[in-house]
């Protein structure tokens, strides 16, 4: 891929050494769905490197966080999550304008939690960081469309517009050609102008 593009390669791990040879192979960025607390040398690696990191809230392990996850207030609470992990990833040593907020669609969350979720984004603008949403293809549009994942278009699509006009910076998708035309105009409804500098 690094020598096929120049376009930024993000490594979606939470083990540190994975990362580690993904840099060294070209990579850009690491995107940590633990939000550097399942690898303790995650962290000083990123600091190390000067590499941006994401920081993903999840509930849980990818193995129980589907196991009836509950919030009282799932805004807030994960807001709060981010708002201490990107604290401690600062203390570790990255730099504040390395770090990239996920609030973690579909990662220990109900169909209920994810619409509130990216119906809220704006509560993540307070972190001071960019934001990342991924909803692209997710359960929680299956269970709304009663679609399998590759007939979810029209649903990431909308998700993906919603995330932009709530103030997302980045969105993780599958259908890459499809949604940069979407945002696009989502983006240009946004800033009010035909000439957003859509990316």
């Amino acid at each position: 891929l690094r020598r096929a593009t120049q376009v930024p390669i993000s490594i979606d791990t939470y083990k540190a050494q994975v990362a580690r040879e993904a840099l060294i192979q070209g990579a850009d960025i690491i995107n940590d769905i633990s939000a550097l607390r399942f690898d303790a040398a995650m962290a000083g690696l990123a600091a190390a490197e000067k590499v941006p990191v994401v920081l993903m809230h999840m509930r849980g392990t990818p193995r129980t966080m589907q196991t009836e996850p509950r919030y009282n207030d799932v805004l807030r609470e994960v807001a709060v999550f981010l708002a201490e992990r990107v604290q401690f990833a600062v203390e570790a040593g990255v730099a504040p304008e390395d770090i990239i907020v996920d609030p973690g669609i579909g990662f220990g969350k109900t169909v209920d939690h994810n619409l509130t979720l990216l119906r809220g984004l704006s509560v993540f603008a307070s972190l001071g960081r960019p934001l990342l949403v991924g909803a692209s293809r997710k359960a929680f549009l299956g269970k709304i469309l009663g679609a399998e994942p590759d007939e979810r278009l029209e649903g990431s699509l909308a998700a993906a517009v919603a995330a932009v006009i709530g103030g997302a910076h980045i969105v993780r998708v599958h259908d890459v050609k499809e949604t940069y035309k979407a945002i696009r105009v989502a983006d240009a409804i946004r800033a009010g102008a035909a000439e957003s500098g859509a990316r």
